[in-house]
């Protein structure tokens, strides 16, 4: 009784706290946020535990609260660091410093909590339990399973009677129940046993043994993502500590089912987790997920040029992501597809690497009717789970400037024994960023073009567009794309973008499936004006891009014109050759001390002026321009006793997007700087006169 009481307190309380503020001020969304959060966990909360869920800087959270408690809408409290409460709560209290907090039982949930935010904010509150027990960096290895078990269990609730009514009848016939089971169902798994999640809180003394048995209940493919997050570990962890019960408890009183809180909502949610636990152990949350806004946007590119995808009854397509993180990506492409043609078929390939991503990806799918063995653990680059396979489309982040060390022998291997029948023929990057290596991946999965070939999007910092010279693996790569016509455009991206990094990044668009016009031809998009600033920064992410932004840069794109704004360029198009070039290797002789050319004296040499190395130089002429022409107009004037080591040239490509759009501005005139700086010393002469006076 004291629970629901408890839960009916609360509700009244926020109900009461929401209508006082309708009447006497107008909530905005973040002060909405923090009552919702503060409901969420129970109505009181310290204000250093309150502002690392809401993900709030100090200044923020503090301006907020004042305003809310100036309102009467927040009561404060006390405690270290303090805290604050809804009116009529009670207080929080801290635990003394020499004793752990023991925690109480999980309070009743009162309403389904809504919204990504608030969601995330009422799973977190279980971090309360575990303080003390487990360190921070490790509530994500309660939390996140705990929420895809009842994520699973919601789904499961409305079949559980008919999929078990089905075991008994086809055990009793002596048959396979399983294709039954899962026809029963209505989706690719189901568990057979009696129990379920909230059944579970009926015996708390068994809760362990009865757990462990549930888990077991389920089809081999949904018991493989609870072994990838050892979810046997943690239960044995928790039952020692004595918070089994209340853990399951708190979960259990959520409705997680996809008609409460959709797809698209539970992976959001997911992320928001994976975000919080990363800042805690110091990880990096890029390399699990990519902003939905991104993915939106190269989601749009490349499906615009496909119109049969977009129209056509019944089309089936293939979407593939080597990076597959928690399935964002993949998520994001099928609802896509689907708005814009709901007759539409997308089927999902994708091969992860981290444990709990995978195993975040994998139940995601299995809820979407995805086949799962489509989803691969494992590391892309040394060990590809779908080798032989071609697709239709393909989206990758790969993550930024990772080296590949630990895998380099595989690469290596390849390159040596397959050359260009593998993946890694057109060359191999420095081992300190292996970003490229997932591009010649991505290549090496294209659909033949005699099939219908293929367009892919991946997302990469700016350092394979220029870093490495003539002759270096990554020349060798740019060279290998832009000779072969596979480059269709690149998207210049605000900075600030990603979660782990601030820096500039860049969307390739490669295809074998040109359209016409594009043949030939590179499209240059800078994109980097086209965002808005974020309400709050999650980790180094402080701008995104609206609905509209994303449908702009899209039309530039499709558009495929070159394009200014405000004067500027921001749509630029080339030839594929121009981003080429030959490094020429520029000698002059060698001379003795009274200054005359000394010469060979065997071989081919012999009486040929040497070269001397001190003075040797190289220069880099545009693929677009004769060699020697060049030569006479930049370096004869100069050096007229030079020549061209013709044996030394070398080819290479490099795409120095920032120079294409540069405009320079001239600075002003120096009497109207002047001017502006006799009005200032005027003023500060005025001001201290006053003072004087």
């Amino acid at each position: 009784m004291g629970a629901v009481a408890g839960g009916r307190r609360h509700r009244a309380r926020l109900a009461a706290v929401m209508r006082g503020s309708e009447q006497g001020m107008e909530t905005n969304d973040q002060q909405q946020e923090l009552l919702g959060a503060l409901e969420a966990l129970g109505g009181s909360a310290g204000n250093g535990k309150l502002r690392e869920l809401l993900g709030w800087d100090e200044p923020t959270y503090d301006a907020v609260k004042a305003t809310l408690l100036s309102a009467g809408l927040l009561q404060a409290g006390r405690g270290r660091g303090g805290s604050v409460s809804l009116p009529g709560s009670t207080p929080f209290q801290a635990a003394p410093n020499n004793t752990r907090a023991t925690p109480a039982p999980a309070p009743s949930p009162g309403p389904q909590p809504s919204g990504k935010q608030n969601l995330s904010a009422f799973i977190w509150g279980v971090a309360d339990l575990l303080r003390g027990d487990y360190k921070q960096s490790d509530y994500g290895k309660v939390i996140l399973p705990f929420t895809v078990l009842r994520r699973l269990d919601c789904v499961l609730e409305p079949s559980k009677a008919a999929v078990l009514a089905e075991k008994q009848l086809r055990e009793g016939q002596g048959l396979d129940p399983e294709p039954f089971l899962l026809r029963a169902a209505g989706l690719n798994f189901c568990n057979v046993s009696p129990l379920s999640l909230k059944a579970l809180m009926g015996d708390q003394e068994n809760i362990a043994e009865n757990l462990r048995a549930y888990v077991q209940g389920f089809t081999p493919e949904v018991r493989d993502i609870f072994e990838k997050f050892e979810f046997h570990l943690q239960l044995d962890r928790l039952e020692k500590s004595g918070l089994l019960y209340l853990v399951a408890e708190r979960f259990a009183q959520i409705d997680l089912h996809p008609t409460t809180v959709s797809n698209a909502e539970m992976g959001l949610v997911f992320e928001e987790l994976i975000r919080k636990f990363a800042e805690l152990s110091n990880e990096t949350a890029g390399e699990h997920f990519t902003p939905r806004e991104v993915i939106r946007l190269m989601v749009n590119l490349i499906f615009i040029e496909d119109g049969e995808a977009l129209t056509k009854p019944g089309v089936v397509r293939t979407l593939y992501d080597p990076t597959g993180g928690t399935g964002g990506m993949l998520s994001v492409g099928e609802e896509h597809l689907l708005e814009l043609n709901p007759l539409a078929r997308l089927v999902m390939y994708g091969q992860e690497l981290n444990p709990e991503s995978y195993a975040i990806c994998k139940a995601d799918m299995l809820i979407k009717g995805q086949d799962i063995r489509n989803i691969i653990f494992g590391n892309t680059l040394s060990d590809d789970g779908l080798q032989g396979l071609f697709f239709d489309y393909m989206l990758s982040n790969p993550p930024f400037g990772v080296d590949w060390k630990k895998i380099e022998k595989f690469i290596r291997r390849e390159a040596e024994q397959l050359g260009f029948a593998g993946r890694f023929g057109p060359g191999l990057p420095r081992v300190s960023d292996g970003s490229l290596l997932f591009l010649l991946h991505l290549i090496s999965k294209m659909r033949p073009a005699k099939d219908g070939g293929s367009r892919f999007g991946i997302v990469l910092n700016g350092s394979p567009l220029f870093t490495g010279g003539a002759g270096s693996g990554e020349s060798e790569i740019r060279r290998y794309v832009l000779e072969n016509d596979l480059v269709e455009a690149i998207i210049g991206l605000p900075t600030d973008m990603f979660y782990n990094t601030g820096i500039s990044t860049y969307i390739w668009i490669l295809s074998n499936r040109k359209p016409e016009e594009r043949k030939g031809k590179v499209q240059l998009i800078d994109a980097s004006s086209y965002w808005q600033k974020m309400r709050k920064s999650l980790g180094s992410k402080r701008k995104e891009l609206s609905t509209e932004h994303i449908e702009e840069i899209t039309q530039l794109f499709g558009n495929f014109e070159e394009a200014e704004k405000d004067g500027k360029p921001i749509s630029r198009i080339f030839r594929n050759e121009d981003f080429g070039y030959r490094t020429i290797t520029v000698e002059r002789p060698l001379r003795d001390e009274a200054g005359n050319v000394v010469l060979g004296q065997r071989g081919k040499a012999k009486g040929q002026p040497q070269a001397d190395s001190s003075q040797r130089d190289t220069e880099n002429v545009p693929l677009s321009e004769d060699v020697q022409t060049y030569f006479e107009r930049e370096v004869l004037p100069h050096v007229p006793d030079a020549w061209i080591d013709h044996d030394k040239t070398k080819v290479g490509y490099e795409i120095p997007f920032n120079r294409h759009f540069y405009v320079f501005t001239p600075p002003r005139p120096l009497e109207v700087i002047d001017a502006e700086l006799k009005q200032v010393t005027d003023r500060i002469l005025e001001m201290i006169g006053g003072l004087s006076a």
